[in-house]
């Protein structure tokens, strides 16, 4: 029925595809015969068994058109046309013997149609709803029908532990839902709902299994087919039973000795005891194999086993006989804070000794309580991500000072009558001669009359202003893992002479001072510390510390200068790979400063004449752009 069915839709889709195909022929040959008039001249013909071919040539030969058939064409023709164009009969000719014209300029070329090969587009492969989280070791899932192997293929890639199947359940759907649940307890959940079973073996490695089939003991012989295995009870007990090597256990309060003799018994299982078994258990258990069945019955107690050639071996956790000894080695962490993170029931009863050569422990101890420190130590092993900082440091100052006035006085006189610059700046030095020059200049304008100075007089006339703008840009990187503080320092020393004068008594009782001197440095530094925070989805949270102090102008040459200290602490939140700004370290200053004869030097435009005037002005802006990227390695 499926086979009819796919034929039927494949026919259909030729007759809907040869129709448009005819379509397109109809289109291109009416756009050659507007080149090639005799598509459109009538065709008188008629023939009886005639080849395909022969009829062909024959109507390019009668109405002038350029044909070529393909030689494996052998249909034979039996008609009658009048009064019908070339380009009719053509397109008739295709359509009655699936026919198909290729164009080569005015070249039509007839030949067997050969229906496109349509590609067959595969299914995409479904994608699994997976997620896990590695810090707290959290698995969600969303599965339908999902094949095993490429369950367990996921969860693998998404959490890196190992899962592995039987060969049976390759192919087995399974299904279930769950939303951040710790991984072993994800996986035992999954494992029950869809009936297999999972266990986890010494080196780590998850498996599923197929369940076991426990036969019921009241099935009666005629309901099965073939041989029946029937369980072996205990006829001391009858709630202990054991099928296949499966365990199934239901007793309060029996002595441990006891359920284990009994199930050692019925196994067919030979050990030996170092110290008897005291105290009771209560047990439910249902399909378990030996060795689970032993973790679970000594879980809690004083009581461990260990297997020596195919003998078990049952007794106290500290005897030297069941003592174990195991090298557990990191793969992500540092072995010395391991020490520190390790609780202290953990400890109890192992005996733990750093081996730093391979960055691991070796430990000495019972084998159920090595087997919880490993399982911990694991746990804590994960990736610590690597944050990479980008930090972009900006730093513009600007700065404007004016300064200018007239100083005369008495003093030698320059050496030449006119001494000093007018661009870009003023500085000029007259002396008694040039500035007499500059009063008979002036003198014999109306009642003015300035008249002369004295040899030795000297006239001073400054005039300058000063701009300046600087850009400081520097781009420091730098990585830290996640949790532990990076610092980043850029500073600046100047020295000062520091002069000790020390009283010396000599053997006359004469005293003498000895002098000592000595440059000490000053520090100015810009200081940046980021504590990065890694969240599990991927948000970084940054404790932000940044510290800046600069100098000021120093009182003389040989004091020290001044310092001015700025700092500020941010605790941000952003998103890996995002860029922020911090700002605000902002300075300004103004000053202005004077001298002058008094009185004069208060007086609007003539303070410039009678004393010397200084501005200053300054700005320094710091910005600092922060891009934190979380480097899984």
């Amino acid at each position: 029925m499926k086979i009819k069915i796919i034929i039927f839709l494949l026919f259909s889709f030729v007759l809907a595809s040869g129709q448009d195909r005819f379509d397109l022929l109809d289109e291109k040959l009416n756009q050659l015969a507007k080149n090639y008039p005799g598509l459109n001249d009538k065709v008188e013909l008629s023939v009886s068994s005639a080849s395909i071919q022969e009829f062909i040539r024959a109507i390019g030969t009668s109405n002038n058109l350029n044909v070529n058939v393909d030689p494996l064409l052998d249909a034979k023709i039996s008609n009658n046309f009048n009064n019908v164009s070339a380009k009719d009969v053509f397109l008739f000719l295709c359509k009655k013997h699936d026919l198909d014209i290729t164009f080569m300029g005015s070249i039509m070329s007839f030949a067997k149609f050969i229906p496109p090969i349509t590609p067959i587009k595969l299914p995409e492969r479904k994608s699994l709803n997976i997620t896990y989280q590695t810090v707290p070791d959290l698995l969600s899932f969303d599965l339908t029908n999902d094949t095993l192997g490429n369950v367990t293929k996921e969860i693998t890639k998404k959490s890196g532990k190992n899962i592995i199947f039987s060969p049976e359940l390759a192919g087995k759907l399974v299904s279930g839902y769950v939303q951040d649940v710790s991984f072993n307890n994800a996986l035992e959940k999954l494992a029950f709902a869809n009936d297999i079973k999972i266990s986890v073996t010494p080196d780590n490695f998850y498996v599923f299994e197929k369940k076991p089939l426990t036969q019921n003991i009241n099935t009666s012989a005629n309901q099965l087919t073939g041989a029946v295995k029937t369980p072996t009870v205990s006829t001391k007990n009858p709630s202990i039973t054991v099928v296949d090597g499966y365990i199934t256990i239901d007793v309060q309060n029996m002595g441990i000795n006891d359920i284990l003799n009994i199930v050692s018994k019925e196994i067919g299982i030979n050990y030996f005891l170092f110290s008897e078994l005291k105290g009771n258990s209560t047990v439910k258990i249902k399909d378990a194999q030996y060795e689970d069945f032993l973790k679970l019955l000594f879980n809690g107690t004083e009581f461990t086993f260990k297997k020596e050639n195919g003998i078990y071996l049952f007794g106290d956790r500290n005897l030297e006989g069941l003592r174990q000894n195991k090298l557990i080695t990191l793969k992500n962490r540092t072995i010395d804070k391991m020490m520190d993170f390790i609780p202290a029931e953990l400890k109890k009863g192992i005996d733990i000794k750093i081996f730093k050569d391979l960055n691991g422990l070796i430990v000495s101890g019972s084998q159920p309580r090595i087997d919880e420190l490993e399982t911990f130590i694991r746990q804590v092993d994960l990736v610590v991500p690597l944050v990479h900082i980008e930090v972009i440091i900006a730093d513009v100052r600007k700065s404007n000072t004016f300064s200018a006035g007239v100083t005369a006085g008495l003093g030698t006189k320059p050496a030449n009558p006119t001494n000093g610059q007018v661009l870009p700046q003023v500085d000029l030095s007259l002396n008694a001669s040039s500035v007499n020059n500059l009063i008979s200049g002036l003198n014999g304008f109306g009642i003015i009359n300035l008249g002369n100075v004295t040899p030795n007089f000297y006239l001073t006339i400054k005039a300058l202003e000063q701009q300046g703008v600087l850009k400081l840009r520097s781009t420091p990187q730098i990585a830290t893992l996640n949790g532990h503080e990076a610092k980043l320092s850029i500073g600046k020393t100047e020295y000062y002479l520091e002069i000790q004068n020390n009283l010396v008594n000599n053997l006359n009782s004469q005293q003498n001072i000895l002098q000592s001197q000595q440059y000490k440095p000053v520090n100015a530094d810009l200081s940046l510390t980021i504590d990065p925070q890694v969240s599990g989805d991927e948000q970084i949270t940054m404790t932000i510390n940044v510290k800046q102090s600069s100098f000021t102008e120093r009182i003389s040459n040989t004091a020290p200068p001044g310092t001015i200290n700025r700092s500020f602490e941010s605790l941000i939140r952003v998103k890996n790979g995002e860029m922020i700004m911090l700002g605000g370290l902002e300075e300004t200053n103004n000053s202005h400063s004077g001298k002058g004869l008094p009185g004069l030097s208060r007086i609007p435009i003539l303070k410039w004449f009678f004393g010397e005037r200084t501005k200053t002005k300054s700005q320094n802006k710091l910005t600092i752009f922060i891009k934190p990227t979380i480097i899984y390695s």
